[in-house]
């Protein structure tokens, strides 16, 4: 039988303590609220026809699901450290400030796990085409990106410390 290998996936302190806060959440209140929801569902009488049982049922259902899910996330992830992160190139725990040379316009973007993109929050996970495109490069370097869209062109103009990240390492140590 073939050895399964199973990949790490990164994640910076701040989504880390996101995913456990969740779990935590998910455990102790929803599980808690859901149980309720069931009883009450119950002492209604015939489940048969029971629209609130049948909904609560499913919803417990999405809880453990989600449960798992993270449980699963957290037995393979690997954090990456205040130590390891520099701002002399771009790597996972760090802001990037960048000059879109075909609009001529600046975007910035937090890269952060795969477990972690918000692109609405300005968050790219580090295996996206922007953000391993991005990864490695230094303040001046051009990068060029092949997405769906199309290519992109992009000039580093800045790296910083994603303030996100260490916020929640500096509350927690």
């Amino acid at each position: 039988m073939a050895e399964q290998t199973i990949e790490k996936k990164l994640m910076t302190y701040s989504g880390l303590k996101k995913l456990e806060d969740e779990l935590n959440d998910l455990k102790v209140n929803q599980r808690r609220e859901i149980a309720q929801k069931i009883k009450e569902a119950r002492e209604q009488g015939d489940l048969s026809e029971n629209a609130e049982y049948d909904a609560a049922k499913d919803e417990q259902r999405d809880i453990e699901a989600r449960i798992e899910e993270i449980e699963n996330i957290l037995k393979h992830v690997e954090v990456v450290a205040d130590e390891d992160i520099t701002t002399d190139v771009i790597n996972l725990g760090t802001r990037v400030k960048v000059l879109d040379k075909e609009y001529d316009e600046e975007d910035e973007f937090s890269i952060v796990g795969t477990n972690e993109a918000d692109s609405l929050k300005g968050k790219i996970s580090n295996e996206s085409p922007v953000g391993s495109a991005l990864l490695g490069h230094k303040v001046g370097d051009e990068v060029v990106v092949e997405t769906q869209a199309g290519i992109l062109h992009y000039v580093v103009l800045a790296i910083e410390r994603a303030e996100e990240y260490y916020d929640a390492a500096e509350r927690e140590g």
